[in-house]
């Protein structure tokens, strides 16, 4: 005859864990029908076409659920406002941008011709100082007496100082004069700090 084999302590101690581990699924189990019956007899009564949630006795869920469809519908309306607002914003947004490049490129082309244009007012102012430069001192000195003493004094601080000294010498004192303190004004507002 065979002798029944004990069985191990680990083989005990499994068995007992198994054995635990089942009553709390069915303690759980257990705990959760009476919250699932409601819920079952509702989902029950939409798909058997019977009584909607909407059309339940209780007049205070009712209005509590007509509350929460006026909530859910006009979160919905300002959800689109935003997202409308958005869609707005963004086209707006790609419209500066555009006009923003637009806007440096025409700085970037008027700072070109402005650029231009000082090198050719340099150019003519130049030429023309050498050109009353070469003149006799005589001829100069009655050009630049009918000249404004502001204009004069332009061309008179760019030639070299035996040509300026020459035409002025040839002046009438009084505008000689005029052109000199005009000449040595310019500089007089230059900060010395």
């Amino acid at each position: 005859m065979v002798k029944p084999r004990k069985p191990s302590r680990s083989a005990l101690k499994q068995s007992a864990l198994v054995t635990v581990a089942g009553f709390l699924v069915a303690s759980a189990v257990l705990r959760l029908i009476p919250l699932a019956e409601p819920a079952m007899a509702l989902v029950g009564t939409e798909q058997d076409g019977g009584t909607p949630i909407s059309a339940l006795q209780d007049p205070d869920l009712q209005s509590l659920l007509d509350r929460l469809r006026a909530r859910e519908a006009d979160l919905a309306a300002r959800e689109a406002a935003l997202q409308d607002r958005e869609r707005a914003l963004r086209i707006a947004e790609d419209a500066l941008e555009v006009q923003l490049d637009e806007l440096i490129a025409v700085e970037t082309a008027l700072a070109d011709t402005i650029a231009a244009a000082e090198i050719a007012f340099e150019t003519d102012v130049a030429n023309l100082t050498d050109v009353f430069g070469e003149m006799k001192p005589k001829q100069a000195a009655a050009l630049f007496s009918e000249m404004d003493p502001g204009f004069a004094a332009g061309f008179l601080s760019r030639m070299r100082a035996e040509t300026s000294a020459g035409i002025m010498a040839a002046m009438e004192p009084h505008a000689a004069y005029s052109i000199s303190v005009i000449m040595a004004g310019r500089n007089a507002n230059v900060p010395l700090e």
